[in-house]
């Protein structure tokens, strides 16, 4: 067995979306997957066909970050099932609920700040505690382009993705060297179905390299700066260019006519 096949990597919301093709990804690439799920932790079909076709040795777990010591109990039930800390941790569940400078509310602030950053703050210095000597996990945080030039919408969010985008300087320094702290910033990579196919294609026209970032995009700059022991402290942004740009409204806005 090679070595890298013995790493272990923790994704919050590694089941659906984006975080299932981060897991696909690190399936691939040889690692051992605890997924984290909000109500289920059940891999979407796509992933557990990967799953299969690696062999991949991977567990499911539920835990709502709404829930004090959720955090911790986590992280405690990973180490206890695996016999082991994660070597790393992505962590890739966010709240993205719409407001705005005339809707934001102490609430909604709250929790967007609760999942987006403490969460993330919390595994980050929890994993940090568990390392013995002469050993070194990563952290790879997943944030936003629109930390680098953001607009009105989605307040709140916005404003935990930021605290998030800062701390990873922080907290690279502080837990060094233990670990490794980086975040990979996404432009628009999967649409919902707030976005008609017309609005996609011009949207990516509007970057400066004409084309979106796709999840397989996302997904290897995370692995990338999971194996890239020299690193640490650094957003690398995956966006098609976004973030070179100014654009008055978020993208659901953006592009329709």
């Amino acid at each position: 067995m090679s070595k890298t096949r013995t790493k272990l990597a923790l994704v919050t919301g590694g089941c659906r979306r984006l975080g299932a093709q981060i897991s696909a990804q690190l399936a691939s690439a040889g690692y051992v997957l605890a997924l984290h799920g909000h109500n289920d932790a059940e891999p979407e079909p796509e992933l557990a066909a990967i799953f299969e076709q690696h062999a991949t040795r991977w567990h499911g777990f539920v835990a709502d970050f709404d829930i004090d010591g959720s955090v911790e109990e986590l992280l405690g039930d990973v180490t206890d099932h695996f016999g082991k800390a994660p070597d790393l941790i992505v962590n890739n569940a966010s709240l993205f609920e719409y407001d705005d400078q005339s809707s934001i509310n102490q609430q909604t602030l709250e929790r967007h700040l609760r999942i987006n950053l403490v969460v993330p703050a919390l595994l980050t210095t929890s994993l940090s505690a568990l390392q013995g000597d002469g050993t070194r996990a990563a952290i790879v945080n997943i944030v936003d382009q629109r930390v680098r030039n953001p607009n009105g919408d989605q307040l709140s969010y916005t404003l935990s993705k930021q605290a998030l985008a800062e701390s990873v300087r922080t907290l690279a320094k502080a837990c060094a060297p233990k670990l490794r702290v980086n975040a990979v910033a996404p432009g628009l990579t999967l649409p919902t179905e707030d976005y008609t196919d017309n609005q996609m294609e011009r949207l990516a026209e509007a970057m400066p390299l004409n084309q979106l970032s796709s999840p397989e995009d996302i997904a290897e700059a995370v692995l990338f700066l999971a194996e890239a022991g020299s690193m640490t402290g650094q957003t690398v942004f995956v966006d098609g260019g976004a973030h070179l740009e100014c654009f008055d409204r978020d993208f659901v806005f953006l592009g329709k006519g």
